[in-house]
């Protein structure tokens, strides 16, 4: 049974554990990037947490999916909480699961968690018990083939529970769908990309009308979604990391450190020097 779960990345190929949430409580101070991917499942109590840059809410009997490159921070766990968690670390799934249809960087997701029924719930507890008697053997019974299966296992998981989740409603199903693509291609172009209308004619939409759609979908603007993903990972390397603050600001697209010191005191309030220290 580990006692805490490691930050950014698994330091092995996989693990599975639990973790309270005491434990979990610690890494809220502020967002990190994730290199993992992590399956996880609220056995007891209730969570806040932002993941990319929305905040969600978990409660028991609800599985959780983040995926690798996902910004996260956790707002708060209720003292009651406990969850189960099984993680692929990122040399695990460049190594072992190339080639992979289905894997967690592949899969595109309409929110990041899906609350099961009852009969669900106990399956996957079950399940998850009894890979973690499986791991503490001695010698473990989860060799690298078997947690190649167990990945492939959780992928099918999550695509039937993603599938069970799908919107009925066509039309706002398409607004999701154009949501979702919106928000993939912020997240793979944001650190060069900053203006809507690059995004609008990759994804073959008018300006207004994706603008439109961001804001019917998610209640916000889509210059939103583009400032809050560049400011996260600013936040992320400014308290994870020593890289200078005009090498984050050249790294999220900005040639100008003046401009992105301004640019985040706008939206954050403070300097990147004083956020860094604070």
């Amino acid at each position: 049974m580990q006692s805490s779960i490691p930050l950014l990345d698994f330091p092995v190929d996989y693990l599975i554990g639990d973790a309270t949430g005491k434990i979990l409580n610690q890494y809220g101070r502020f967002p990190c990037k994730i290199k993992c991917g992590v399956f996880a499942y609220m056995v007891s109590g209730h969570a806040e947490a932002t993941i990319n840059i929305e905040k969600y809410k978990f409660k028991e009997g609800d599985a959780i999916v983040v995926q690798p490159g996902a910004f996260l921070l956790i707002h708060e766990f209720s003292e009651d909480a406990l969850v189960y968690y099984i993680g692929f670390s990122a040399s695990f799934m460049d190594k072992q699961v190339y080639g992979n249809k289905m894997n967690l960087h592949s899969l595109k997701l309409r929110q990041p968690y899906f609350s099961l029924p009852d009969d669900r719930k106990k399956v996957i507890k079950s399940m998850i018990d009894l890979m973690m008697d499986a791991s503490n053997c001695e010698p473990s019974m989860l060799t690298l083939p078997i947690m190649v299966q167990v990945y492939n296992i959780i992928q099918q998981l999550i695509s039937d529970f993603a599938s069970d989740n799908q919107p009925q409603n066509r039309t706002h199903s398409r607004k999701q769908e154009l949501t979702q693509q919106f928000s993939d291609l912020v997240a793979a172009n944001y650190q060069r990309e900053h203006q809507l209308s690059y995004y609008a004619d990759r994804l073959h939409v008018t300006l207004p009308h994706l603008c439109s759609t961001i804001k019917d979908v998610t209640g916000k603007t889509a210059a939103f979604f583009i400032a809050e993903t560049i400011l996260t990972d600013a936040k992320s390397q400014l308290k994870l990391t020593d890289t200078p603050v005009k090498e984050i600001a050249v790294s999220l697209g900005f040639d100008n450190v003046m401009f992105f010191n301004k640019y985040f005191k706008t939206h954050v309030g403070v300097s990147p020097k004083t956020y860094r220290n604070g």
